[in-house]
């Protein structure tokens, strides 16, 4: 793996607007290897940006999300709540895809290892671990004891992020799809001989959150927030952070 650039696509859901301006960009052009990072579905247009994923000629490596986890989980579910949005666009995006591949999603990898880089969706531990730019210290460390790589990559909060943590950098590379940073555009990761650096596209965003929601999909509130009236990064990142904590307090 020496000398070798790789394209990291986190959290696409299915806006495969962002996905071809990304691709397009020429800064992304001609990687060794793709890693879709996880959550590329759910999403308004799942089928179309799976295809385009796996036309790529460069060698291309899963990573399971809690979006895939929960498509694979939605086949032969009851009806979801109306107000339980997860369920709801998983059980969309699993009728799109069928039973078998929607399945298929659920048995991708937790994790990838290439080159001694750790490619995780949400932490090494758990595809649905949320580690915010506010998480404390202690959680940190928690989600990464033990780990046996000295650079994570992840995503799941939409927010890009580098960090240290002990003597592992711990790099979130954004979201392509849904970014929660304020101005819509897509965010990535390239990493080049080993070194990562966060990256951004700017494309028509409310544009592409439009024909999102024209198309039907009924998560209006996020599209919103990340594409068509961008919410501060800071309100998002609280609200996640709050979502962190009450889930630690459950655990207890």
């Amino acid at each position: 793996m020496a000398s070798v650039n790789v394209l990291a696509l986190y959290d696409v859901h299915g806006n495969i607007d962002a996905l071809d301006a990304v691709l397009a960009d020429p800064r992304a052009a001609r990687p060794d290897v793709v890693v879709a990072g996880g959550d590329t579905v759910p999403g308004p247009f799942a089928g179309e940006t799976l295809a385009r994923l796996e036309a790529l000629r460069a060698p291309l490596h899963w990573v399971r999300g809690n979006g895939e986890r929960e498509v694979a989980e939605a086949i032969g579910a009851p009806a979801a709540a109306p107000d339980d949005w997860a369920a709801r666009t998983a059980a969309i995006t699993a009728a799109e895809l069928g039973a078998e591949r929607a399945r298929a999603l659920g048995e991708l990898a937790l994790t990838v290892q290439l080159d001694g880089v750790l490619f995780c969706h949400a932490s090494p531990r758990r595809d649905d671990e949320m580690l915010t730019r506010l998480s404390p210290p202690e959680r940190w460390e928690q989600a990464l004891a033990g780990v046996p790589a000295e650079l994570i990559v992840a995503g799941h909060t939409h927010q890009q992020d580098d960090r240290l943590v002990g003597g592992v950098r711990f790099v979130n590379a954004g979201s392509v799809g849904l970014p929660y940073e304020g101005d819509g555009a897509a965010r990535w990761l390239w990493i080049a001989d080993g070194e990562p650096e966060l990256r951004q596209t700017t494309y028509d965003a409310a544009g592409a959150g439009a024909r999102i929601l024209e198309a039907g999909w009924p998560d209006k509130r996020s599209v919103n927030a990340a594409l068509i009236d961008p919410v501060e990064a800071i309100v998002i990142t609280r609200i996640f952070e709050e979502m962190a904590f009450a889930r630690g307090l459950r655990s207890q």
